[in-house]
């Protein structure tokens, strides 16, 4: 008990996280006036787990009816037959084995290579989300998002500190908490949390890791700027996020009802903001104003410098995500159309990889032919030859 009670002295040190010359006792609740105290975030743990329940609630009784009314189809998927060595080696070492590995996996089993191949497609194909599970995970995210940016603008539109980023810094730290913009932050973070919660069981893209990051200093940043009453410039970075998130989420959605006019315009659409806001926007307004204004009538502390190397991985993602995004721009230049999300785990077909399905290829003296090679003379070989690529003769 003792060690838990010096550790909590140090921890909450003011010089951590005040301004020099500022002590917690200035900002107790008094004449009226109500201040940001840490211990107020505990609230966001249960209503994290709220969330989670609303989640698949909604997702259950509006996202999957949504998702059946606009037409969204399942891809039908062939299921592998039961083999324990290859079911061992995906679970234990991994989903794509080299070709060596992959070969000796085919001899263990007394499979062709090709049909080793194959079945390691159809295995990953089965572990991979079908389109009702993204479309209604991004309804979801739709939704908050949707609310979250609009209840946020509402909270902000009349406070001087929208317009003006500087007024951040007036009076700080003794600024008192209006009781709608704490709401809103608490929202906010217990959404993030409750992505956590639930990150194992969401849709994982090739930005995994990314994602888990962004995740974690947000909440992070949530945290430590209310505790620091460093609301004002937090309820800016948010409401900056959450401008464009939403049109991603619902460009998702018409993505995968195929309605491909409709998210080609969504998606040219949150490029523009994605990169108007967190490009433009959040280095030249939110990092200008904490690196240089916020210090201009004080001197800098531990939690300046704190706060704003996370807002500097904050960037550093947006760069990460604005490159992806330019990738899917200039795809879209060439083709007219979007392809893919470049983040996105797409299905594989049985010839995926680039493979003829060699399985049924003509034998010639006990061995398969290779792609390239010549093709064996007669009506047989040509009969042969038809079959294996899918067609049937005409009667």
């Amino acid at each position: 008990m003792r060690m838990w009670s010096s550790f909590s002295e140090w921890f909450w040190q003011e010089r951590l996280w005040l301004p020099p010359n500022n002590s917690w006792a200035a900002l107790e609740d008094r004449d009226g006036l109500v201040y940001a105290h840490p211990r107020d975030m505990l609230a966001a743990l249960p209503l994290a787990l709220a969330l989670v329940v609303m989640r698949f609630i909604f997702e259950r009784f509006v996202g999957m009816p949504l998702s059946r009314l606009l037409g969204v189809r399942n891809h039908a998927r062939r299921l592998v037959k039961p083999n324990a060595t290859l079911e061992k080696y995906f679970l234990t070492e991994g989903w794509k084995p080299k070709e060596p590995q992959m070969a000796l996996l085919a001899a263990q089993c007394g499979l062709t290579l090709q049909q080793t191949q194959r079945w390691f497609r159809r295995r990953r194909n089965q572990d991979r989300p079908c389109l009702t599970k993204k479309f209604c995970e991004a309804s979801w995210r739709f939704a908050f998002y949707l609310c979250s940016f609009f209840g946020g603008l509402s909270v902000l539109y009349h406070e001087s500190w929208l317009w003006t980023p500087a007024m951040c810094w007036d009076s700080y730290p003794n600024q008192p908490l209006k009781p709608a913009l704490y709401y809103w932050y608490l929202l906010e973070l217990s959404f993030y949390i409750s992505l956590l919660i639930t990150l194992p069981f969401d849709v994982k893209r090739k930005d995994f890791k990314e994602q888990v990051a962004h995740h974690f200093v947000t909440i992070i940043l949530i945290v430590f700027s209310y505790s620091s009453n460093l609301l004002r410039i937090g309820s800016l970075v948010l409401l900056l996020h959450d401008a464009s998130d939403y049109l991603l989420e619902a460009g998702k959605m018409f993505n995968y009802t195929n309605r491909r006019k409709v998210c080609d315009a969504l998606f040219i659409i949150f490029s523009l903001v994605f990169f108007y806001t967190r490009l433009v926007l959040f280095p030249t307004k939110i990092l200008y104003t904490t690196y240089y204004e916020s210090i201009a009538e004080r001197s800098p502390f531990f939690g300046y410098y704190f706060f704003n190397v996370l807002l500097m991985v904050l960037q550093l993602l947006h760069v990460f995500w604005s490159g992806l995004i330019l990738r899917m721009l200039c795809s879209f230049l060439k083709k007219g159309r979007m392809e893919k999300d470049v983040r996105s785990d797409v299905e594989e077909s049985d010839s995926s990889d680039g493979e003829a399905d060699q399985g049924h290829l003509p034998l010639k003296n006990g061995a398969t032919h290779r792609p390239g090679a010549a093709p064996m003379d007669g009506p047989r070989s040509r009969l042969a030859g038809r079959l294996a690529n899918g067609h049937t003769p005409a009667t």
